[in-house]
């Protein structure tokens, strides 16, 4: 099944991939790899989950916003790779949860991202993580991933 069909299957609608907000670009590559700039929880171009986790944001709503961050990189690597069946392995997946003082959850909140690569890709979405927890956080949001992604023979230009 290709991933587009498994996107669909899982009725995920891939948005536009989200524009840069400061000066860097939304992702890069070199060589075969891919590597997002750190992804937030937009939807429909507002954010979606903005708050600490263990404040205004409960653990689940971590989880789902990390899940949202997981769908914009994979709108990114879209964009960069062109097609999503060329995507070898999600590598890694760099996670930071917005927290209140003595939030431990971070595993449990970028399980909402891991989960859907893993679902998406099948054994390709598996990777290996980072999992931090931090006091502030870019336009309030609740988590932001980076990824990084292995493409197949991805032409150098």
């Amino acid at each position: 099944m290709s991933i587009e069909a498994k996107l669909t299957e899982l009725g995920i609608e891939l948005p536009p991939p989200p524009p840069a907000v400061a000066a860097y670009e939304p992702w890069m590559r070199t060589g075969n790899l891919v590597i997002t700039s750190g992804q937030l929880p937009w939807c429909d171009g507002e954010m979606g989950f903005a708050g600490r986790c263990g404040e205004e944001i409960t653990e689940d709503q971590g989880y789902q916003a990390a899940r949202q961050c997981a769908i914009n990189a994979i709108a990114q690597i879209k964009a960069a790779a062109g097609d999503l069946d060329r995507v070898r392995r999600i590598v890694k997946v760099d996670g930071y949860v917005h927290t209140a003082p003595g939030f431990r959850g971070h595993p449990q909140v970028l399980n909402g991202a891991s989960e859907l690569f893993n679902a998406v890709f099948g054994e390709r979405g598996h990777h290996a993580r980072l999992a931090i927890g931090v006091d502030e956080m870019p336009l309030n949001a609740a988590v932001q991933i980076c990824v990084t992604a292995e493409i197949e023979d991805y032409p150098i230009s």
